[in-house]
């Protein structure tokens, strides 16, 4: 983390890495997911941070403008620490949850998407309700997605760089 409470990336790497030198069961889930949607058309970040500061495990853009967020759970532990998924409902059209498939699916309530992944792939399992979000909601999230992927790739082409992060 750097001074201005942004993420470095170097961080975020080390983050998902664990004492092995290898990607941590969240981060294969991840990279799971994103295959997944890529595969349906989706552009996908990794760790943004919503405007209201939460920052979301994996946010997704169609090509239609719809927006999706996934919160990734590798352990029962985990979800049920976890109190600020809903706060994710009003920046998304749809939420999903993205589970390891040791995790139990039925303590995931029935309103949001669901994704069952490992290090190998990712299944959607279903839908959730779609919620859709305001249009003015929609552009500042659909800029700040922007703004982020255009910060992160130039940061991997000038690594010194060190403009906002999202």
């Amino acid at each position: 983390m750097r001074g201005n409470g942004h993420v470095d990336g170097d961080a975020m790497i080390e983050a998902a890495v664990g004492q092995s030198g290898q990607p941590d069961r969240a981060s294969r889930i991840a990279r799971s997911v994103r295959r997944l949607l890529a595969a349906a058309g989706y552009s996908t970040i990794e760790e943004m941070r919503l405007p209201d500061g939460r920052r979301v495990d994996v946010i997704a853009l169609s090509s239609d403008g719809s927006i999706h967020v996934v919160e990734i759970k590798s352990s029962l532990a985990d979800f049920r620490a976890d109190r600020k998924w809903r706060h994710y409902l009003d920046y998304c059209d749809r939420l999903f949850f993205a589970l390891d498939p040791d995790m139990p699916a039925h303590v995931i309530p029935d309103d949001v998407g669901l994704i069952v992944a490992d290090e190998y792939g990712a299944q959607l399992i279903r839908s959730g309700v779609e919620r859709r979000l305001s249009a003015m909601r929609r552009k500042a999230l659909t800029l700040k997605f922007a703004k982020a992927a255009a910060d992160r790739l130039h940061r991997l082409h000038d690594p010194m760089w060190r403009g906002e992060q999202g």
